[in-house]
């Protein structure tokens, strides 16, 4: 049997060439945590200067030390992704202090699990100004600064997997699904640019926010996959280095699945 990632003595075999990314400069939303976290430091292990944003700041900079002790440069800086002057504010930071980012990655987000007819209207706007006006909001501005720059770079969206409806979570599938269109369609307008976006939808993915979800449905979904086990948060970042790599010189607009085949059939 070949091995997997869910073997711990495994987890941190090298997959890309030593420096790789050198020379980049990454920004990552949500980057405290989870698989924001574990993005920062693939990217950052592969020579990329790393930048961390989220809303809680206090966790970020102790992202950012955990990073810097691996011997990864590593910046934290708050923002809260809904508010489009937060995010400007942001840019403008960064670009004054470390310069214009080559890599986006949008990972911030989240969903309550609530059955359709129990979502309410401010739970539903709540999260597509989340997901979907956060995800465009970083989107477009690093987009007109890189068309100003006359700059490539590339963007990679973090979504799930929505192919056959999400029973429980209608509010994150419409926002989702947006982020997903959205992705192919500013790929088409940038990509004569040099700039790429990508998506990648994650199935269930071994993070801590997985724990304010019901383990028993979780399992029963799980044993239905079939790669029947939870994804890891390096299996995400992994997927993200391909489509920011030379190796996804040629991908754009594309929705990569990584969720052990859930996209094929569901799990719930």
């Amino acid at each position: 049997m070949f091995p997997t990632y869910e073997d711990d003595s495994l987890s941190d075999l090298p997959v890309f060439a030593p420096n790789l990314l050198r020379g980049k400069l990454a920004l990552v939303t949500g980057g405290g945590t989870g698989i924001g976290f574990a993005t920062a430091r693939e990217l950052g292990s592969l020579g990329a200067r790393i930048i961390i944003a989220a809303r809680d700041f206090e966790r970020l900079e102790k992202a950012a030390v955990a990073l810097e002790s691996e011997g990864i440069e590593a910046h934290a800086h708050a923002v809260n992704i809904r508010d489009e002057n937060e995010v400007d504010a942001l840019f403008e930071a960064i670009v004054e202090q470390h310069g214009l980012p080559d890599i986006l990655v949008n990972n911030s987000g989240g969903q309550f699990e609530a059955p359709a007819a129990k979502i309410s209207a401010n739970g539903f706007r709540a999260v597509v100004d989340l997901n979907l006006n956060g995800t465009w909001h970083m989107s477009s501005t690093f987009g007109r600064r890189l068309l100003e720059a006359g700059k490539p770079g590339d963007i990679v969206n973090i979504a799930i997997v929505v192919n056959n409806g999400s029973p429980g979570y209608a509010h994150a599938a419409a926002a989702r699904s947006g982020v997903i269109n959205l992705t192919k369609t500013l790929a088409r307008e940038w990509g004569s640019a040099g700039i790429r976006i990508n998506a990648i939808a994650g199935g269930t993915i071994d993070t801590p926010a997985l724990e304010q979800y019901d383990r028993a449905t979780l399992d029963a979904g799980i044993e239905r996959l079939p790669i029947s086990r939870e994804g890891t948060a390096r299996e995400m970042a992994l997927a993200v280095v391909y489509l920011v790599s030379p190796a996804g010189a040629y991908t754009t607009g594309s929705t990569l699945d990584v969720d052990g085949g859930e996209h094929m059939g569901g799990t719930w």
